[in-house]
């Protein structure tokens, strides 16, 4: 595990290199989509946070700003193009006027981590550990930058990022704002499709950037200072010029109540 090709930030906590052992689990081929999140909510009657709390956050480009319907209740500090959006959830990720018209294989966004814990424990299966997930997404490519290998090739995209100058210029390269249908691209060599790109991952693991690089193959068992759990894999909203984080080895995090446009998970099983 780790960052074998310095493209990380030091302060992810990507590195030292180390070894991890895990035991054979199985994992979903793709993020849980839109249709089979509706299953498991019209099934149990569950309601999301983002319902419940009324508003989740949303990246500024994917709302309609002529919309008098469109309440904003404020920008995320650090990152302006972030919208707290009144009405936005997962059944209506652009906002309140938004829905899930030919969404139906895109991966289900606006989940916080305890909406993706309740969906597992429906499914009988859990969230992946981050030494999971990221085995799962490395495809057996020891060491490889991304799911496919270390070589990125703008004439051949291979996964979900932003193109242009973020966070106001997408060019659309790839023909996606925002999420693409789970299955695009090409899968890697265990047959997981966009472990990177698209939408971040949520893990079980608590984030503490020092511990793990501390204490390179262990997880924290109980919440750190920062309380926040991890996510993997980037999202459409990657890039160079901001966050290369749409490789193997990068890490994020936010809090288990946050929810987001560009957020999603899959799940594992032993």
């Amino acid at each position: 595990m780790g960052d074998s090709s310095a493209d990380g930030n030091p302060s992810d906590g990507e590195t030292p290199l180390h070894t991890v052992t895990v035991e054979e689990f199985s994992i979903d081929t793709t993020t849980v989509t839109n249709t089979e999140f509706e299953r498991f909510a019209r099934a149990t009657g569950y309601i999301t946070e983002a319902e419940e709390e009324g508003s989740s956050a949303v990246f500024h480009l994917a709302i309609d700003r002529d919309s008098s319907q469109i309440e904003i209740l404020g920008t995320y500090p650090g990152t302006p193009w972030w919208l707290g959006v009144a009405g936005a959830d997962w059944r209506h990720p652009s906002g309140p006027n938004s829905s899930l018209d030919g969404l139906a294989d895109h991966p289900v966004v606006h989940v916080t981590w305890n909406d993706a814990s309740a969906y597992c424990r429906w499914a009988g299966r859990r969230l992946p550990t981050e030494a999971e997930w990221e085995a799962a997404s490395r495809g057996g490519l020891d060491g490889a930058r991304y799911p496919w290998g270390d070589s990125w090739d703008s004439d051949n995209l291979r996964a979900n990022i932003w193109q242009g100058e973020f966070p106001t210029i997408n060019t659309l390269g790839d023909g996606y704002l925002l999420t693409a249908p789970v299955r695009t691209y090409s899968p890697n060599a265990y047959g997981l499709w966009q472990t990177v790109g698209n939408v971040w991952e949520w893990c079980s693991d608590w984030y503490d950037a020092e511990f793990y690089s501390k204490s390179p193959g262990l997880s924290p068992v109980g919440p750190p200072s920062g309380t926040q759990r991890v996510l993997r894999g980037g999202s459409f909203l990657c890039h160079d010029s901001y966050c290369n984080r749409y490789r193997n080895s990068a890490r994020s995090s936010n809090t288990p109540n946050s929810s987001m446009s560009n957020s999603g998970f899959r799940t594992v099983a032993r």
